[in-house]
């Protein structure tokens, strides 16, 4: 009875160390999306949309009212158009994303460009125009739907999506 009380209060006073470590950021900063982790395969099916995500990364990120690819996100369409080439029978949508400010039209418009970007970065590295499907949500598909910069950072985006998976 008494070790099962000691291990409770250890792992409360453990959840309270947590708590207090937590932070929020300065609104003045500038908030980058971290980049995607890579992590070792669990069981994803190579060619697979999991795949993408998980060894690729499927989403490059943009600046406010922005739709030109910063060296990050040209690294990670490299290694997407190295992934393309290693499956030739997959198809892909790149889906262009904007935060919530902005009226829909424009949103649409510069989510179009996004997602333009990023296409026309994958074709230029070799990747056939025919495989790459382009579509602007504006600010109707938020990734996150706070209203907070944070938020704002992670929806401006181009994300690839897998339409058509063919193993090699």
């Amino acid at each position: 009875m008494l070790l099962n009380g000691l291990k409770k209060g250890a792992g409360i006073a453990a959840l309270a160390v947590l708590a207090a470590c937590a932070s929020t950021p300065d609104e003045s900063e500038t908030i980058v999306p971290a980049a995607p982790v890579v992590e070792a395969p669990q069981g994803e099916v190579p060619g697979s949309m999991e795949d993408l995500k998980k060894n690729v990364g499927h989403r490059v990120f943009f600046g406010y009212n922005q739709y030109n690819l910063t060296n990050e996100s040209q690294a990670i369409l490299r290694r997407q158009a190295a992934w393309l080439q290693e499956y030739p029978g997959s198809r892909i949508r790149i889906e262009g994303n904007c935060d919530e400010r902005g009226t829909r039209e424009y949103n649409l418009a510069l989510g179009a460009r996004r997602a333009n970007a990023a296409k026309a970065f994958l074709v230029g590295l070799g990747v056939d125009a025919g495989r790459i499907q382009v579509l602007s949500s504006g600010k109707e598909n938020p990734v996150d739907p706070r209203s907070t910069p944070e938020a704002w950072s992670i929806n401006r985006n181009a994300t690839t999506v897998l339409t058509t998976a063919v193993s090699s």
